[in-house]
């Protein structure tokens, strides 16, 4: 069976484990040897084969020009959905607000709380602190596609934040169009041989069919911005 939301076993893979973390971090909280040139590649296998290469490198690093953009929206407290190593995370608490990462995969929360920031080992279709009171729900690094079904993710979002809350979420860029099916994560090399994770579903939302999946639960976008090659919105209820 493939489970609903399995960042902890789809993508564990690519966060490591305790055993090769090095107990001293940077100043921004990532581990020293996290910034050490990369041995092994890693791609995100869609079900009509496309590979997506995973920037493993930027999720351990410190918050980016991107994240920092998206931090800067937010004006209250802050779910980071899908948090990762929590570069987003950081950044929200590095501006004073309230944030909470949240994440399927214990190495991910490891990680997040490592740098000195919240975070919950939960699914987010599970129970979370603060339903209905969260003035900004995140969803960036593809995480619209948790699930594989982003209308369905998006009202779960909108269960989540404030009545005047928003919702800001990274898209693919134009000519992604909509799909959803099941995805796994590649890892290794031809030459030192290859590793795939479990399946579990998943989707991409291109910048052009976000209209209609916003509208499909409830949300209406109200503005969006780019930060180099990157595409986000701003959603808010209908």
């Amino acid at each position: 069976m493939i489970p609903t939301i399995t960042l902890g076993g789809g993508f564990d893979v690519v966060l490591g484990g305790p055993d090769d973390r090095p107990a001293n971090h940077g100043e921004s909280g990532t581990p020293v040897a996290l910034l050490a040139p990369e041995r092994h590649e890693h791609w995100l296998v869609h079900a009509d084969g496309r590979r997506d290469p995973l920037p493993i490198r930027r999720w351990h690093g410190p918050p980016e020009p991107a994240i920092q953009s998206v931090a800067a929206r937010c004006t209250g407290p802050t779910i980071d959905l899908g948090c990762g190593p929590g570069r987003l995370t950081l950044a929200l608490a590095q501006r004073g607000l309230v944030a909470l990462g949240v994440d399927i995969s214990a190495e991910a929360v490891r990680l997040t709380r490592n740098r000195g920031v919240a975070a919950l080992r939960r699914d987010v279709f599970d129970p979370l602190p603060g339903e209905g009171r969260w003035a900004h729900a995140l969803l960036v690094d593809g995480n619209i596609g948790i699930g594989g079904d982003p209308a369905r993710l998006l009202r779960r979002c909108a269960a989540l934040i404030a009545a005047d809350g928003t919702l800001v979420v990274e898209v693919e860029p134009p000519g992604a169009g909509l799909s959803r099916g099941q995805a796994y994560v590649l890892s290794g090399s031809l030459r030192e041989g290859q590793q795939a994770g479990p399946a579990f579903r998943w989707a991409r939302v291109g910048v052009e069919a976000l209209d209609a999946t916003a509208n499909a639960a409830g949300f209406r976008s109200v503005h969006s911005f780019r930060s180099g090659p990157r595409w986000f919105a701003e959603l808010v209820r209908r």
